[in-house]
């Protein structure tokens, strides 16, 4: 495709990036003009499925998006509104011919992709739909009989056999008209939010996204199978948020770490390997929302639609705000909360903690952690509330309940994660933190007595299990 168009709209949603991005590089080529734009949604105050931190990573990340599009003579063009009429009216400003824009993976985006298209169709202009989010597409990874995996184990060997897509060049120069009028890049005010009280808030942008990920390859991923499941190691790649927003390319990610698990010594291959296993589970759960969209709003597993869940009471805003009196679990709340970000054996251990300890609502947990994560993920988030819940794709299963005290024994023996993020611990023994108090005291002066005895609340989940699947 060469100038098929005099002018074309790329719409960037979660593609903010200009390196091995296949909806630019096409639109370039397809366009002698190309209006790239991005349109800032218009709620305001609250929102259940975004707050401060990821906000900010967005402005931040926009921000580096504009910079890196006026390096090639193009201009990103700022909107505010409803997605469908913004879009019609610029296409009228533009007098453009084309719309291109990534695909959506969650439903949400589809339903709107579905009445851009149609207004477009009415209009006359051609659309471009380009999935670019994942490696591969939700149809493309199905069972032998053409159906839909439930399980992962053998979707990521589907998955890991198949040919993944090469990457794509960097557009060499683009040409965006000056005369199209652009609204400021947006901030938090946009939202009316506050700045996040987040300080650990990682850098955003492509040259910083980069920059992780080649830190990843060259310092973590060789020992990632042992090192990711310790909270207080710097182990995990910490792209999850660049993913989120396509400030890495899925393909380039995938060929880079191929690339470097071939070129390593034997003992380390399995750590690379294992990464690539974890990009398989992201797109498992695309997978899932995609065949099965009810999961938003119920359980995956219809045995478990209609648990009682307790209605939540003052120990919600303990597990909230980290004051527990579970040292592992109040870590990960506080870190969440002081960075925007939880390590990934941490989200497990509090998300079971919330639905099988606290007995709540999983999604109550799920919205919590949208509304505090950078790297929300619709489709891994629910994924993952669910496996902790006992009710999703692949899940633990509802007996295997996980006892906070024994895992952060396990994954954080001498307490140095719990401790980073817990400063009234600091003094304490590691053994004590490991343990519920013996003497009903606190562990520590300031520090909460555990607000539950999880023993007791075990037992009263698996009666809640057995009972209602006795009812069934």
């Amino acid at each position: 495709m060469k100038h098929c168009y005099q002018t074309g709209i790329l719409w960037h949603r979660r593609d903010l990036r200009v390196s091995d991005n296949l909806a630019l590089w096409t639109a370039s080529r397809a366009c002698r003009v190309l209006c790239p734009v991005y349109i800032a949604s218009n709620w305001r105050g609250a929102h259940d499925w975004t707050g401060p931190n990821r906000q900010q990573f967005l402005c931040d990340s926009l921000a580096s998006l504009a910079a890196n599009l006026q390096v090639l003579g193009g201009r990103l063009i700022i909107r505010r509104g409803d997605p469908v009429e913004t879009l019609r009216n610029l296409i009228i400003e533009a007098g453009a011919e084309a719309l291109f824009y990534q695909s959506d993976p969650d439903p949400h985006g589809n339903l709107l992709e579905e009445s851009v298209a149609r207004f477009c169709r009415g209009m006359g202009v051609k659309v471009h739909a380009i999935h670019d989010v994942s490696l591969h597409r939700p149809d493309e990874v199905l069972t032998g009989s053409g159906q839909p995996y439930r399980v992962y184990t053998p979707y990521s060997r589907n998955w890991l056999s198949q040919p993944k897509p090469a990457p794509v060049p960097r557009p060499v120069a683009l040409c965006t008209p000056g005369s199209i009028p652009s609204d400021p890049l947006p901030t938090l005010a946009s939202w009316g939010l506050a700045a996040p009280a987040a300080a650990g808030i990682l850098p955003a942008g492509e040259k910083a996204a980069r920059q992780r990920l080649n830190a990843a390859i060259q310092h973590k991923l060789a020992t990632y199978q042992e090192d990711r499941d310790i909270p207080a190691l710097d182990g995990t790649s910490r792209i999850s948020q660049d993913l989120r927003f396509g400030l890495l390319s899925i393909r380039g990610i995938y060929q880079t770490v191929c690339d470097a698990r071939d070129s390593a010594k034997p003992s380390a291959k399995a750590g690379f390997q294992t990464f690539l296993k974890e990009l398989a589970w992201r797109e498992f759960y695309f997978s899932i929302l995609h065949h099965f969209p009810e999961v938003l709003g119920l359980e995956f597993s219809p045995q478990w639609r209609g648990l009682p869940w307790d209605p939540p009471d003052e120990k919600l805003g303990a597990w909230q705000q980290g004051r527990t009196g579970f040292p592992i679990v109040d870590a990960g709340m506080r870190e969440l909360l002081a960075t925007g970000h939880i390590h990934n054996r941490v989200r497990m251990i509090t998300a079971m903690f919330f639905t099988k300890d606290l007995h709540y609502d999983w999604r109550l947990g799920e919205t919590w952690f949208m509304q505090h994560l950078c790297d929300g993920e619709i489709a891994s988030n629910n994924g993952g509330w669910q496996w902790s819940a006992g009710t999703g794709a692949d899940a633990a299963p509802y007996f295997r309940i996980q006892n906070p005290w024994s895992q952060s024994a396990r994954y954080d023996p001498r307490g140095d994660y719990i401790k980073r993020w817990v400063p009234e611990l600091a003094g304490t023994p590691a053994g004590k933190l490991h343990l519920p108090p013996a003497d009903k005291r606190p562990i520590a002066p300031d520090y909460p007595l555990p607000i539950l005895d999880h023993k007791q609340e075990r037992l009263r989940t698996l009666a809640i299990f057995k009972r209602h699947k006795a009812e069934l």
